[in-house]
């Protein structure tokens, strides 16, 4: 079934959906070196908006976790995004609480992660970073409380896994990073060199 329109077929993405979204896609890489934040690298996929918006917003609230083999087949096709991700040594998702956990059934991002993981034959990890206290979903608030939403919410479990290492952090969109900024926060304070993040899309 394709992940966009809901035309059943083999595939995950139909040819009219896969041609419209290889002229939208981004396939972009940006430098975060020189800023405040706690990560290095940011890498998408796509711009948040149109089919890109449905998509993820179906398979993170509507019951569609196959819509992931559509994000994850355009990634592996991308020769520039593979160079870029084979350059981390384990991939870790955002982790969400028990109580979202078992309200959706699954974690967009850790589904994600671990097909990336796989289709480029790097490690995986989804316990290592965890989710210790459940905070307000970050859509609902304005920008000045997305931070303090954060701050505090989360938790390295084995340092020894990631010291030293270089950590790509998997989540689904990007709107003003204060979640993967404090994810990477708690991973270089537990001792990772450096931090890269991946989404579907940003905002």
């Amino acid at each position: 079934m394709c992940g966009i329109c809901g035309r059943i077929g083999k595939k995950s993405i139909c040819r009219k959906c896969e041609i419209s979204l290889t002229k939208k896609a981004a396939f972009m890489v940006e430098d975060y070196r020189n800023t405040t934040g706690y990560f290095e690298t940011h890498i998408y996929l796509f711009q948040y908006g149109g089919e890109i918006r449905n998509a993820i917003l179906n398979y993170k609230f509507n019951e569609k976790p196959y819509i992931y083999r559509t994000f994850v087949n355009f990634l592996k096709n991308s020769e520039k995004m593979y160079v870029q991700i084979k350059k981390y040594d384990i991939i870790i998702p955002v982790p969400i609480s028990k109580k979202r956990l078992k309200q959706r059934g699954y974690n967009q991002s850790a589904i994600i992660s671990k097909n990336i993981a796989k289709n480029f034959n790097l490690e995986h990890n989804d316990r290592i970073l965890t989710k210790i206290r459940d905070n307000k979903m970050q859509s609902s608030l304005d920008k000045e409380d997305r931070e303090k939403n954060v701050r505090d919410v989360y938790s390295v479990t084995k340092t020894e896994k990631i010291k030293g290492k270089k950590i790509l952090l998997i989540d689904d969109i990007f709107t003003t990073g204060n979640t993967v900024n404090e994810c990477s926060r708690v991973l270089k304070n537990a001792g990772a060199t450096e931090v890269g993040i991946f989404t579907i899309a940003k905002d």
